[in-house]
């Protein structure tokens, strides 16, 4: 999707005209864990769908362009590539998020059958909740019977609930607090002890791996095999957006290179923590290089908990 961004001058007030500054960038959250994978070294494949106009042609030249294999994107003729508009404080926090996204309504089942080869041929999936029920549905109901590893972020606390009951064949789930919250139908406390309650659950509910994070308070990874917290990276924020995707694509390219879990989420978080220092969605220096020259900034954050997994 299309990102636009606008940033207030001075704290938001209802109601009336504020001041801001406006920009536009490429977003959405599968596509930026795709941009962040590829600038990471992964070999990285994109499935989506677009509209025939000229935001989806930009789009996908952009991703083009990073080394990201768009072939399997659909692109819809009379409709319109989604749009987000992220409207945010002066700190850079989300005041309003306001999305088009009615075109992510067509990737029924069906059209993910047409690509079904592609998602099949990889040794790891990520979605995210934009898919319509059924798709996400179908895509779990699959995994059993596939060689690939499936990560699935939910994205917010409407479409959360577009999971399933089962969160069986899920084998690593990225929400947070607010997010597991809907999905459970609970009031966990915003702290730690209340963050371990919830990533349990979700990990009784078949979530093999559960990255859960809850702001400033950082994250929580629980497996089978047990619980710990990662303290939050310090960092200078200009702007939280795209942040936890950075976080998600970290967590895959570690994880997938057979690091630990829990070492694997240390440094999505720090590639998180770093894409807050600019005002791009997608940090522009990105690379492994970058990602090893700013390792020493984990030396505060240590994992702690019941098992390192």
């Amino acid at each position: 999707m299309i990102d636009r961004k606008y940033i207030a001058r001075t704290p938001l007030i209802a109601g009336t005209s504020n001041p801001v500054e406006g920009m536009r960038s490429f977003g959405g959250v599968a596509r930026n864990v795709a941009e962040n994978l590829a600038l990471l070294g992964a070999t990285t494949g994109f499935v989506s769908t677009v509209g025939s106009d000229e935001n989806g042609r930009s789009l996908l030249d952009h991703l083009r362009e990073r080394g990201v294999d768009v072939a399997h994107v659909v692109s819809l003729p009379d409709h319109r590539t989604a749009e987000y508009a992220a409207i945010l404080e002066p700190s850079g926090d989300l005041a309003y998020g306001i999305a088009d996204m009615a075109i992510f309504d067509r990737m029924t089942p069906e059209m993910m059958e047409s690509v079904w080869p592609a998602v099949a041929s990889a040794s790891l999936v990520f979605a995210d909740c934009n898919l319509p029920a059924a798709t996400l549905e179908a895509l779990i109901e699959k995994r059993p019977r596939s060689r690939f590893r499936l990560a699935i972020d939910a994205v917010s606390t409407p479409k959360v609930m577009r999971l399933p009951s089962s969160l069986s064949g899920i084998d690593l789930l990225f929400m947070n607090l607010d997010e597991a919250n809907a999905w459970l139908d609970r009031s966990f406390s915003h702290d730690i002890s209340g963050m371990k309650d919830a990533a349990n659950l979700l990990n009784d509910a078949g979530a093999t791996g559960v990255i859960l994070s809850c702001g400033a308070l950082g994250v929580v990874v629980c497996t089978p095999d047990g619980i710990c917290h990662i303290p939050v990276i310090d960092a200078k924020p200009v702007d939280m957006t795209g942040a936890g995707d950075a976080m998600i694509a970290g967590t895959l390219n570690f994880y997938a290179q057979n690091e630990t879990l829990v070492e694997a989420v240390r440094k999505g978080a720090l590639i998180g923590s770093l894409t807050t220092e600019t005002p791009a969605s997608v940090h522009p220096q990105l690379s492994i290089q970058f990602v090893e020259a700013n390792l020493h900034r984990l030396g505060t954050s240590v994992p702690q908990g019941d098992h390192l997994v």
